[in-house]
């Protein structure tokens, strides 16, 4: 399956799902009102593509010339230039040559190169039972170690440092994503895999670090998991999408946090 034909599929995805996280009122503007990539975004998609997929990359992106659009002969290159572009993602020299540097950095791990020696972007689709609700998820790679199968999930990142990506993990939603993935592996193979994040830091010398997810990230991801998928699932019954007031629509009280309060008291 494309990531084209993936993404148009209408089961919720864990990035989809994570908006719940700010307000079911978000969550359903943006799904109303697609957001345009950000630079970061694309870079992602990027080197996702370079690493996992490099035979389709001229598929998707394609590297914008270097014109003087200021000029008449420029401006006519460019418009030529966007003309035969058509739907692929535009992108310049440095973002291409900087992800094929991080690509070979990683790659020149051992561990890292025997890890993503599996199934690339393989999708995944299953029936929440608690909900009901179509769930799916596309595996960056799914590869098997011995009797171990491991989902593999490439991030690219400013610091690759243990408890700096953990911190990233909790802000992001990984937590959540090793339960979910996790869950539509198993739900597919029967088989209970683990979980590896690769993360590669965004400048040279683009250092890489490898952390497999433990039980309490896996345990407080599926917590997570069961709590947005609930709250999906309600306002799709009740058609109510609401905001930060809540289900009641009930004023907040503005509090001072615990550790402030404390100087108060």
């Amino acid at each position: 399956m494309k990531e084209k034909e993936y993404r148009q599929h209408p089961a919720i995805s864990r990035s989809a799902l994570f908006k719940i996280a700010e307000s079911p009122e978000k969550f359903k503007y943006y799904q109303d009102h697609p957001e345009e990539p950000t630079p970061a975004l694309i870079f992602g998609q990027v080197l996702h593509k370079i690493i996992l997929e490099p035979d389709t990359f001229s598929d998707q992106f394609v590297i914008a010339p270097k014109v003087d659009r200021r000029t008449k002969a420029g401006k006519a290159e460019w418009a030529e230039f966007i003309e035969s572009a058509k739907d692929k993602t535009v992108i310049d020299e440095d973002m291409f040559f900087t992800a094929c540097e991080m690509k070979e950095a990683m790659l020149c791990n051992d561990f890292a190169k025997r890890l993503l020696d599996g199934e690339h972007e393989k999708p995944f689709f299953w029936t929440d039972e608690m909900t009901g609700e179509e769930c799916k998820c596309r595996v960056d790679c799914l590869t098997a170690v011995g009797d171990d199968l491991i989902i593999v999930d490439v991030k690219s990142t400013n610091n690759a440092e243990t408890e700096a990506f953990t911190r990233s993990a909790i802000k992001y939603g990984y937590d959540m994503q090793v339960a979910m993935y996790c869950e539509g592996v198993e739900k597919n193979t029967g088989k209970k895999p683990l979980f590896v994040f690769i993360a590669i830091e965004k400048e040279p010398p683009y250092a890489i670090n490898i952390m497999q997810a433990d039980e309490l990230l896996h345990r407080r991801g599926d917590d997570l998991f069961r709590e947005l998928i609930g709250i999906y699932h309600d306002c799709k019954q009740t058609g109510n999408w609401y905001g930060y007031l809540g289900k009641y629509n009930q004023i907040n009280n503005l509090a001072l946090p615990a550790w402030l309060a404390k100087e108060v008291e």
